[in-house]
């Protein structure tokens, strides 16, 4: 059985499985950089296709890749804190179900050898990875980013809902931002 199969069958994941919903995520064995973000919107979950959203648009933005890159080049893994959508918050979305990366995130890395970077983005796959406490500030995270470089690149969500933090922290596009492009562009063309 697929690493696939199992996360499908896997009781876990039952109520969307049981609906036809398939896990968001890609791995490559070709991949030099993962993505690991937080969990499918709803739109991403409904179309099956993961970062087709205003989200993914402005990622690739920051990224300095096209769309053909992202989804085609085989050089670009995407790593869910969940693979499905979790439902709808007073404001935005669920947290990702805890417990999916503790059971997948190890095995589905492990397909891809050749990972170079990986970009964590928003507070839960920052927390997660980066092994930091509940109380840790995205902020100081982001703007602390070389601390956690060559293996991961700490990143703020690229969610129009962030526009007012991007705002407030314009070093980030200034700095940040072209730091990132110039990374994977390096990575990407080797």
């Amino acid at each position: 059985m697929t690493i696939f199969e199992e996360i499908v069958n896997d009781k876990m994941n039952f109520e969307f499985t049981s609906r036809g919903l398939k896990p968001i995520y890609h791995a490559p064995t070709s991949a030099k950089i993962v993505i690991i973000g937080q969990a499918p919107g709803l739109r991403v979950q409904n179309s099956g296709i993961m970062w087709h959203d205003a989200s993914g648009d402005r990622l690739r933005e920051w990224m300095g890749i096209s769309k053909d890159v992202f989804y085609n080049s085989g050089k670009i893994g995407v790593i869910p804190m969940d693979f499905y959508y979790p439902g709808k918050a007073k404001s935005g979305d669920l947290p990702p179900r805890k417990g999916i990366a503790d059971k997948w995130h190890s095995r589905l890395l492990k397909q891809m050898p050749n990972i170079q970077m990986t970009i964590l983005v928003g507070s839960y796959a920052q927390k997660y990875y980066l092994k930091l406490n509940s109380q840790a500030k995205i902020t100081t995270v982001i703007k602390d980013y070389q601390k956690y470089l060559p293996n991961y690149f700490p990143i703020v969500h690229p969610s129009p809902r962030n526009n007012i933090w991007l705002k407030k922290n314009p070093w980030f596009e200034q700095k940040v931002v072209p730091d990132l492009q110039k990374m994977i562009s390096q990575i990407i063309s080797n």
